[in-house]
């Protein structure tokens, strides 16, 4: 997207990815923006420019970032060859693994997500993301399904997301082991045929987006 001769997606970016480090001491704050601007040469009437929006939009922006990134890998496998369900765990331990360097930043955007005014920015964003999931995926559901299976992806990606988070194990085998299960439990709606119960049944064993919002803000309360 260019304005005036500016390509602001690249601006973005570049204010995003100098803002990362910075983020690990100061949070999602102006502060860390403003040491972002200075690393990159922009001034601030740029970064007013390309995110007007404030922190929110640069959080927003992350999440858009990190799902950027995770269709360029899944591009590189041959997702026709697998099945469905292989798809879904690709695309999920990718976004996991693009963002393993910037761990702490995806705890402080969670915690700021937390917040009660942010909560309807946070929906939106769990929701971009799993809708990019499954069209990668090759879903092209249009009925009651549709709105199923990302509800589903949506508690599965928050749930893997926070045992991520805190998996110490090596090279976060935990984390996959987790997610395996998660997907194998959404994997049995299929053989409920839809039914409410069926669904109902997986939700409600599978941790609750809400409840993942409110222990992260928990945890990161000391900061």
């Amino acid at each position: 997207m260019e304005e005036n001769g500016f390509d602001l997606d690249k601006i973005r970016d570049d204010i995003l990815e100098a803002m990362l480090p910075n983020v690990i001491f100061d949070g999602w704050s102006n502060q860390s923006l403003r040491d972002a601007i200075a690393m990159t040469g922009h001034d601030a009437g740029m970064a007013q420019l390309a995110f007007p929006g404030g922190i929110p939009q640069i959080v927003e922006h992350f999440s858009g970032w990190a799902d950027r990134r995770m269709l360029e890998e899944l591009d590189r496998h041959d997702l026709a060859a697998m099945k469905v369900r292989d798809r879904i765990t690709l695309a999920v331990r990718a976004r996991l693994e693009i963002l393993e360097p910037h761990e702490e930043a995806v705890r402080r955007a969670l915690t700021f997500l937390a917040l009660p005014q942010n909560t309807a920015l946070g929906g939106r964003i769990v929701y971009r993301t799993v809708d990019a999931m499954w069209y990668a995926a090759g879903d092209t559901s249009t009925d009651h399904n549709y709105y199923t299976k990302r509800a589903l992806l949506a508690a599965v990606l928050t749930s893997t997301t926070l045992y991520w988070l805190n998996d110490q194990s090596d090279g976060k085998a935990d984390t996959w082991a987790f997610l395996d299960r998660r997907i194998a439990d959404v994997m049995r709606v299929g053989r409920t045929t839809g039914r409410v119960s069926g669904i109902g049944s997986v939700l409600a064993n599978l941790p609750s987006p809400f409840r993942f919002a409110r222990n992260v803000r928990r945890r990161a309360s000391g900061y």
